[in-house]
């Protein structure tokens, strides 16, 4: 909210030019509103740098996403951008993922089906105590922006976040899942006393 709110103002106030892709429907209605010029992703093909929050990251700045149900389309932009950053508060480091519930987008047809696969390969890679529970909003299912549902995952530690995401979106069934591994090219850490600082994955910089 923020982040749209200032840049903004700067596009105002110092007529700073260029063109976003929004990832939610709630971020597109917000540009709109404050008059933020958008163009699809279709339409962009390529972008130059994405700008995005995370639920999670962790010190190679592999990242979960996907708390506000968008990251399907956050991840397609992601990956189709020369530049990841992520701005996050100092909560959301971690020594290893998976203390956030991790968010697997399934298609609505055969979604119990896909619950059963997604609980039997977590058997196969040893997780002991987890839960995959269907996201609910006003006790109904949680609907994406894609006419999806979500499972989350809860996991309390991802011991192969790299070889759990590819394990996940093989499961017929599976859109997408919230793991973004080697995307993310920097973070920009807020601390509690209003300071702030950015680290660069090592092979960026």
């Amino acid at each position: 909210y923020w982040l749209v709110h200032h840049l903004a103002k700067r596009v105002r106030d110092e007529d700073l030019k260029f063109v976003g892709v929004p990832t939610s429907m709630r971020t597109r209605d917000q540009a709109h509103a404050e008059r933020i010029p958008l163009i699809s992703m279709d339409d962009a093909g390529k972008l130059d740098i994405t700008i995005d929050g995370a639920d999670e990251f962790d010190q190679s700045m592999n990242l979960i996403k996907g708390g506000g149900g968008a990251h399907l389309q956050e991840k397609i932009v992601a990956f189709g951008s020369d530049l990841m950053v992520v701005i996050a508060d100092e909560s959301k480091k971690v020594e290893k993922l998976g203390r956030f519930p991790l968010p697997v987008e399934v298609l609505k047809f055969g979604s119990a089906s896909s619950q059963m696969k997604i609980e039997e390969l977590l058997i196969t890679r040893e997780y002991k105590d987890f839960d995959v529970k269907m996201r609910m909003k006003d006790e109904k299912p949680f609907i994406t922006d894609e006419g999806n549902y979500i499972f989350d995952l809860k996991l309390n530690e991802i011991e192969d976040p790299r070889g759990l995401c590819g394990d996940l979106n093989i499961i017929p069934g599976v859109v997408e899942n919230g793991l973004f591994i080697d995307v993310c090219s920097a973070v920009i850490v807020g601390h509690s006393d209003g300071t702030a600082e950015i680290s660069w994955k090592k092979d960026i910089v």
